[in-house]
């Protein structure tokens, strides 16, 4: 699945700024921070974030000397392009396994770097709710093998996730389900 995006778009570049950006909207970077994350020279990430600018993908926002980059949610393929970034990390698999198999699911936050749109190959989840223990791993197990990497849940109950509000705070998240009708949604 990884592979989807290598075959329609050769600079590799290029797929790893569509994925940081398009994954988490909200995601701003700037040209160094980009190009030692990604271990390439600056003058490559340049030219990619110059073509995804001229065709309005990305906007920009000056800050002192920095520019910073961030997707534009107003262009008409955004949309699409951030489908297709959630099915080339594999959460689209992910996530639909877990809200239809584990059992009373109220929300599924993403942290860390997947939170951020970086695809380090640990996804790490906190689940809210009253989930069964057993299918979650042999679930875990089988998507890990289809998606190639490794996912690290954190199931918590609603007192337990109101506990740990406090330190989600401090860390990178993204909210990727919540069910209708969750009291505190």
């Amino acid at each position: 699945m990884a592979d989807l995006f290598a075959g329609l778009i050769s600079s590799k570049t290029r797929v790893k700024l569509l994925v940081r950006f398009f994954f988490n909207p909200g995601t701003r970077s700037y040209l160094r921070e980009l190009a030692r994350e990604f271990n390439v020279s600056t003058n490559a990430v340049r030219e990619e974030l110059n073509q995804l600018t001229e065709t309005r993908l990305l906007s920009t926002e000056k800050n002192g000397r920095s520019v910073f980059y961030q997707a534009n949610t107003d262009h008409p393929l955004f949309p699409e392009l951030k489908s297709m970034v959630t099915k080339v990390m594999g959460l689209d698999q992910v996530m639909d396994s877990i809200i239809n198999r584990l059992g009373d699911l109220e929300k599924a936050y993403l942290i860390d770097d997947y939170a951020q749109g970086r695809d380090t190959g640990i996804i790490d989840l906190i689940l809210v709710g009253n989930i069964d223990q057993y299918h979650l791993n042999d679930l875990t197990r089988k998507t890990e093998r289809y998606i190639k990497r490794k996912i690290r849940p954190l199931v918590l109950t609603r007192e337990e996730f109101e506990d740990f509000t406090p330190r989600l705070k401090d860390k990178p998240h993204l909210l990727v389900y919540e069910r209708d009708g969750v009291p505190g949604s």
